[in-house]
């Protein structure tokens, strides 16, 4: 059998799949922390992971996502690019089974944007297949593109594409044109050649609206 390799923090345990977040560096301050779909994020203090998108919940709230993998409940989001600004907000429910996690942001110290870089996110939709084009925004690799190869041996929930992504990319937005349809949550083998898994961001979303709560009713800026 294949085997795969997932990385989990500091103390690398070997699993399915690689898992693209990195380490914290270092950055200038701004007030207030301008971010979207495409910006990095340092999580918990730990681990430099990508935001997938944000926006308003059902509820007035300013929400966005990223991969499950790169940290817990109540664990903190910090602007990688304004890290002196501190904390932003903090991931208030994460799914491990389906690799996603809900941020909900203090909306007096955030600024939210539709487009980071070469990406701009104005709906939902999906899930991606064959022959769609994905793109994704990744704090690493910046905006990549490749073949959409739709659901693979995975339950439904997530799609695989041959787009570039490394470490610090998890929870990068992947679009079709400007619909985002998923979230990058790791790649096979080789950084940029194996291929990448992403979770459908409309199963992440139902998933999110069935449980209710922050999160719950999300439409990105």
């Amino acid at each position: 059998m294949t085997k795969f390799r997932k990385l989990v923090g500091a103390a690398a345990a070997f699993a399915a799949l690689t898992a693209p977040f990195g380490a914290p560096g270092t950055a200038q301050a701004a007030t207030p922390s301008v971010l979207g779909g495409g910006s990095g994020i340092v999580v918990g203090g730990q681990n430099i992971c990508t935001l997938t998108t944000i926006g308003r919940d059902s509820g007035g709230r300013l929400v966005g996502f990223t991969a499950g993998h790169c940290g817990g409940a109540n664990a903190a989001i910090v602007s990688e690019n304004d890290r002196d600004a501190g904390t932003l907000g903090t991931i208030v429910y994460a799914n491990n089974d389906m690799d996603y996690a809900v941020i909900e942001f203090d909306s007096g110290k955030v600024t939210p944007v539709n487009q980071v870089g070469g990406t701009t996110i104005t709906g939902l939709g999906g899930p991606a297949r064959f022959p769609d084009t994905v793109c994704k925004e990744g704090r690493t690799t910046g905006r990549t593109c490749g073949p959409a190869y739709g659901d693979m041996l995975t339950g439904g929930n997530s799609t695989w594409s041959q787009t570039c992504v490394a470490e610090g990319d998890s929870g990068a937005p992947l679009v079709v044109g400007t619909t985002l349809v998923g979230m990058v949550n790791g790649y096979l083998g080789v950084p940029c050649l194996g291929p990448e898994l992403g979770a459908d961001i409309t199963a992440v979303v139902a998933d999110v609206n069935a449980r209710g709560g922050a999160g719950s009713g999300f439409q990105p800026i």
